[in-house]
C-alpha cells in the first residue's frame, strides 16, 4: 500500500511540476520497484447543446457509438471507456492507446455521438504506469 500511495505521489508530482516530455515512455524507480510511464489520451465527452434528437434517433446515435467503442477497442486503439454517473456535463471518458493528439481527436470526432452534435470531446495527454488496471 505504501509504494502504491509513493507512486502516485510521484505521478502527482510529475503532472503538477507540468514537464513536457519529449518521449511517449519512460522509466521511474520507485524503491525496488521500476514502473514504465506511458503516454496516453484522455478524452472526456460532454453534453453539446445540440441534444434535440428524438428518441428514436438518438436511441439510434447511442447505438453507433457502442459499436465504435467496440470497433476502436478491437483495433486495440482504446484501453478504456464509460459514462460518468449523475446529470453533470461531463458523461463519459475514452482512454487512447494511440501515437499522437491528433489520432485521438480524429478517432473522438469519428464517434457518432460526438458527430451528431449530442456529445462534444475534449482530448488531454495523460500519463500512467503501463499495465496499469483498475480493480
Amino acid at each position: 500500500m505504501k509504494k502504491t500511495i509513493r507512486f502516485i505521489a510521484l505521478l502527482v508530482l510529475l503532472i503538477a511540476a507540468r514537464t513536457t516530455f519529449a518521449q511517449d515512455e519512460f522509466e521511474m524507480k520507485d524503491g525496488d520497484e521500476t514502473y514504465t510511464i506511458k503516454k496516453y489520451y484522455m478524452c472526456l465527452l460532454k453534453v453539446s447543446p445540440n441534444r434535440t434528437q428524438d428518441s428514436v434517433t438518438a436511441a439510434e446515435i447511442q447505438k453507433g457509438h457502442m459499436e465504435n467503442i467496440s470497433r476502436m477497442s478491437k483495433e486495440g486503439k482504446l484501453c478504456i471507456a464509460g459514462p460518468f454517473g449523475g446529470k453533470g456535463d461531463l458523461r463519459g471518458i475514452f482512454i487512447f492507446t494511440v501515437k499522437t493528439k491528433e489520432e485521438a481527436e480524429q478517432l473522438a470526432a469519428e464517434d457518432p455521438a460526438v458527430k451528431s452534435g449530442r456529445l462534444t470531446a475534449e482530448v488531454l495527454e495523460w500519463w500512467s504506469a503501463k499495465g496499469s488496471m483498475l480493480k
